[in-house]
């Protein structure tokens, strides 16, 4: 099944590696706020959204977003999304060493850092302890600019918008 962006937003920017087999990040800007807050949106790998289609995750984050009531992320107008690993891949996902990409930790880094909330939407259920104690030094770093963080209680791809993601204690 082929996704589409929502109809408010344009795709800003999107990093690939040069041989297309790692996406670094996805930004997303709505069309009609020029000011607002950043989200940067971290999950787990990449599908194959990017500048011309959406998938089924990325879909479903842009509705909860921009379309949906969150009091959280009323002042967002843009979402960049990052991923604990960069390797595209849509089915039998294994987490390698080989697949965080060699650009990844830098990235993500550097957009937490751009950020004024943080969503982590890899769901409870993520079993990479490296990548998520990796992921957390950084946030804790970050929690001393009082950043905001959250947690979606499942991966996007099976979410729900009801009750979705709940505040995230590093």
């Amino acid at each position: 099944m082929t996704y589409k962006h929502i109809e408010d937003v344009i795709i800003t920017n999107v990093e690939f590696s040069n041989d297309k087999k790692f996406r670094y990040k996805l930004e997303i800007q709505l069309k009609n706020k020029n000011n607002g807050e950043t989200l940067c949106v971290i999950m787990q790998n990449p599908s194959y959204a990017d500048k011309n289609i959406a998938d089924k995750s990325v879909n479903f984050l842009e509705k909860l977003i921009f379309k949906r009531e969150y009091e959280v992320f009323s002042k967002i107008n843009k979402i960049i999304i990052v991923n604990q690993f960069a390797y595209i891949q849509t089915n039998d996902f294994r987490g390698s060493f080989e697949q965080i990409g060699e650009k990844n930790n830098k990235i993500i880094e550097k957009c937490i850092e751009e950020s004024d909330i943080i969503l982590i939407a890899w769901g409870k259920s993520n079993s990479f302890k490296n990548r998520i104690d990796f992921i957390n030094k950084i946030l804790q770093k970050e929690q001393n600019c009082n950043k905001k963080c959250y947690i979606t209680k499942k991966h996007p791809s099976r979410g729900f918008y009801n009750n979705f993601i709940e505040e995230y204690n590093v």
